[in-house]
Formats: structure tokens, C-alpha cells, sequence
């Protein structure tokens, strides 16, 4: 671990009303020493922690900028070392010059999140909490928000440290029954384990599944928007968007090529995706554009599907109607204000729109759409993410590490009903046990841990 002095801008490179320049190591204190003084004219005052000092920072004789530090002592900061914050005005050019007079006098550029990776190193955090830092700055929505806020309070680290409490017990007692068969016996132990197993292999199942369902809450629900040409589709993606995104015009097959957008919307997501419009085309480009449409919606959490009312349905519904049939859709009857050619009942009486919600809407006089946006909510979030202590896995790394550790558990039942002598149990359980460790950065790779960090931005 490098042990030297670090520093960095810790707001954005844009002006803005205040600034943050962050410096964190052994020297900390003497780097604010140098280039600090007090309005009064004395130098920065670092014996007490978690102060506040007015003054400005100065280079060469001059002043730089009106500021005030923070002095916060390790091990009682983010990082666990010495670390001191420069509050200065937040002009790009004032913040660059700070930092570089930061640099002059004892300080080094900090690496992409090396404060935070020193807060990990110094065991300030474990790596899932480090982890959940990075999403709490990218959270694109209120309940991403509320997990990684969640995880960076411990939750899942306390779920992770108790299952593999559990674990570790049942090691050890395994290696002290090997090693003492006299005082400690393993008469009945197996089917002891395999009872035990099923509990903990039942909770890391639990938060393997809830992972689709954390990635929806992470990264938003993918939205994808299918129909014929000029269903409507582009008007209903502007609509969701408050503006005049895709182009819009009377003409069938305008959208040529999948457009995507994001929006948010009571606390949830949408990554929305407008598709070309399905339909028999001998068009080379348009052909494109529909097998797109296809691949998008082969690969969506959500199919909007747009029926055009005011025209008979023909062999391209049908076709759409297959390709989303089984998947979780919602249909929108647009075009509502024209005389109807199809209406609701028609289309919930089609079999392969068994069971679909089915919403009449009308793009041109904008109706319809807030009964849209209560169905997804009802569909995704079932209003009590926020409620509950569920823990969600929203991490593709601790989803594969918790498989992992799952398929070792359920070797070790394999090996019990196979009549395996127990240091077999013991192999798998140790693997498991690692496994789920790697979570929380206990036995750890090293390209692994930096790999994390160099994911992050800037100063943090």
C-alpha cells in the first residue's frame, strides 16, 4: 500500500458556486501548513480534528483564493489517515491553481478513487461498501439510490459476514472432530450439515434471484417500443421524454434504426428504446432496422406494444403479436381521438394477449399516459422497495461470486448423499466460505481490487 501524500479536485471540473480540493496521507497537515494562513495572519491550526478554519491559501507571496480547510485527524476521516479539504470558490482555473500549489508543496495526484481505496485499505470500509460508493454517485433513480445507500450502511456486508459465520462453523468443527475423534464425535453430523446447508444455500439463492430485479432497480427497466409503421411509437417516446426527440412524421417507416433515451419517472427508470416499425418491407435498410427492432425486444424487460386503433389489425400485428407473446408487455391502443377500427375489447380477447394490460391512449391529445406510467410502477416496484431490508444484489461481480459459493454449498451436499468422508465437506466449505469473502475484499485479488477502483471517478 502506498503510505505517501495524495490530493485531488473532489467537485467537478465545471464553475460553480464552491470547490473541493482533498489532500489525504502522512504530510497532509504539512502541506496545509505551508501554503494556509489564518485571516489573522497565523498558521493553520492542526491540533484539534474536525475543525474548521477561515483563511487563504497562498503560493509565492500571493493569494490565491479566500478559503476555508477542514482538518479532519486519522484514524477518525474518510480514508483513515490525515486528511484535510480546501473549501474554495469554484472556478476551474482557482480550483487547478490550489491543487497544483497543493502539488508543489508535498502532495501527488491521486489516482482514480484512491481516497476511497485507502478508506478500504486502511479498513475503514469493506470492498461492497467501496462498491456501493461508485453507485450512490451513478444512482440514475430514487430506489438505486435508496440500495446504495443501503449497501454502503453495511447491509450487505452484514447479510455476507453472516452466512459465512455459519459456514466457518461448521469448518471448524469438521477439522476439530478430524483432528480430536475421541472428545468430539461426528455420529449424526452429516445429516446435521445437510439440514444447515439447506438454510444457507436457500438465503445466497434468495439473493442470487433478487440480482435481475437489482439490475432493473440499478440501471433502469429496458423499455422497448414496438408496433407497425406509424403507430405512434416515435410520438409515445417523445411524450415519455418531455420533447421532440424522434422524428415524427406521417410517413410509414420514418424510424429507420433503434433510438435510445433514458427517463425517470416516480423513483424508477426507463431505458427506453424506440424501434423501427415491424412490417413485410423489401427496403434493405429498413429490413435492418426491423430485425433490430426484433433483437431489442428479444432482450427487454418491458415490450410497449403500439396498436395504431384507427386500422384493422393485419398479418404485421399478428407477427408482433407472437414475437411478445409470454413476455411482460403492455399495450397501448393509440390513436384514440380517430374513429375506432379496434378497440379494447377486440384486442383482450386475442389469445396471445391473454392476460395483458391494455391502456387506450391518444399521442396527438396526450391522454392516457399517466395510467402508463401507475401500470410500470405496479409491474417493476410494487411500491415497498424502500419499506423493507431486502437486500439486492445489483453488482454482476457478487452475483458471480455468490453462484460460486452456492455451487460449492451444493457440492458439499452431493458429497454427503454420496457417503464422502468429511474432509471432502470441509474442501467445498472453505471454497465457499473464500468465495463469498471475496465480496467484502477478504482474500481478494490485487487486479481485481484495482480494477474496482480505477472504475471511479476523480477525488473520490
Amino acid at each position: 500500500m502506498k503510505t505517501d501524500t495524495i490530493a485531488a479536485i473532489a467537485t467537478g471540473l465545471t464553475d460553480s458556486g464552491i470547490g473541493i480540493v482533498r489532500i489525504s496521507g502522512p504530510d497532509a497537515f504539512d502541506v496545509i501548513g505551508r501554503i494556509f494562513i489564518k485571516k489573522s495572519g497565523a498558521p493553520a491550526d492542526v491540533t484539534k480534528s474536525h475543525t474548521v478554519q477561515y483563511g487563504f491559501i497562498c503560493a509565492d507571496g500571493e493569494k490565491i483564493d479566500e478559503v476555508l480547510v477542514m482538518i479532519m485527524k486519522g484514524p477518525h476521516s474518510y480514508t483513515g489517515e490525515n486528511t484535510a479539504e480546501i473549501d474554495c470558490h469554484g472556478g476551474v482555473l482557482v480550483m487547478q491553481k490550489i491543487l497544483e500549489t497543493v502539488l508543489k508543496n508535498g502532495a501527488r495526484a491521486a489516482e482514480p478513487g484512491e481516497f476511497t481505496k485507502r478508506a478500504f485499505l486502511n479498513g475503514r470500509i469493506d470492498l461492497s461498501q467501496a462498491e456501493a460508493v461508485i453507485d450512490v454517485i451513478n444512482a440514475k433513480n430514487d430506489y438505486a439510490l435508496k440500495n446504495s445507500v443501503k449497501q454502503l450502511n453495511g447491509r450487505e456486508s452484514e447479510k455476507i459476514r453472516e452466512l459465512r459465520k455459519k459456514i466457518l462453523y461448521e469448518i471448524a468443527y469438521i477439522e476439530s472432530a478430524l483432528d480430536d475423534p475421541e472428545h468430539i464425535s461426528l455420529d449424526g453430523y452429516r445429516e446435521s450439515l445437510y439440514t444447515t446447508l439447506d438454510g444457507i444455500t436457500d438465503e445466497i439463492k434468495k439473493l442470487i434471484d433478487s440480482a435481475d430485479y437489482g439490475r432493473i432497480v440499478s440501471e433502469g427497466i429496458k423499455t422497448v417500443i414496438v408496433g407497425k409503421p406509424n403507430a405512434g411509437k416515435s410520438s409515445l417516446m417523445n411524450m415519455l421524454l418531455g420533447e421532440d426527440r424522434a422524428i415524427v412524421t406521417e410517413i410509414a417507416g420514418t424510424t429507420r434504426d433503434t433510438l435510445e433515451e433514458q427517463v425517470r419517472f416516480g423513483g424508477i427508470s426507463l431505458q427506453i428504446v424506440d424501434t423501427a416499425g415491424i412490417r413485410n418491407t423489401e427496403d434493405i435498410v429498413e429490413k435492418i432496422g426491423v430485425n433490430r427492432a426484433r433483437d431489442a425486444a428479444a432482450d427487454a424487460d418491458l415490450i410497449i406494444y403500439v396498436v395504431d386503433s384507427s386500422v384493422p389489425l393485419d398479418e404485421n400485428d399478428h407477427e408482433i403479436m407472437n414475437m411478445i407473446q409470454d413476455r411482460k408487455v403492455i399495450v397501448l391502443l393509440n390513436k384514440s381521438d380517430l374513429p375506432a377500427a379496434v378497440d379494447i375489447s377486440s384486442l383482450a380477447a386475442m389469445e396471445k394477449l391473454s392476460g395483458q394490460k391494455i391502456i387506450s391512449v391518444s399521442a396527438k391529445e396526450e391522454t392516457g399516459f399517466d395510467e402508463l406510467k401507475e401500470t410500470i410502477q405496479d409491474m417493476f416496484c410494487r411500491g415497498n422497495i424502500h419499506f423493507n431490508d431486502e437486500v439486492l444484489i445489483t453488482n454482476l461481480r457478487h452475483k458471480e461470486a455468490l453462484q460460486t459459493a452456492l455451487d460449492s454449498l451444493r457440492m458439499v451436499k452431493e458429497s454427503i448423499r454420496s457417503g464422502l468422508p468429511e474432509d471432502f465437506f470441509s474442501i467445498d466449505l472453505t471454497d465457499a466460505y473464500t468465495q463469498l469473502g471475496s465480496i467484502i475484499g477478504e482474500a481478494v485479488e490485487d487486479d481485481v481490487v484495482n480494477e474496482i477502483f480505477s472504475r471511479f471517478c476523480m477525488g473520490k
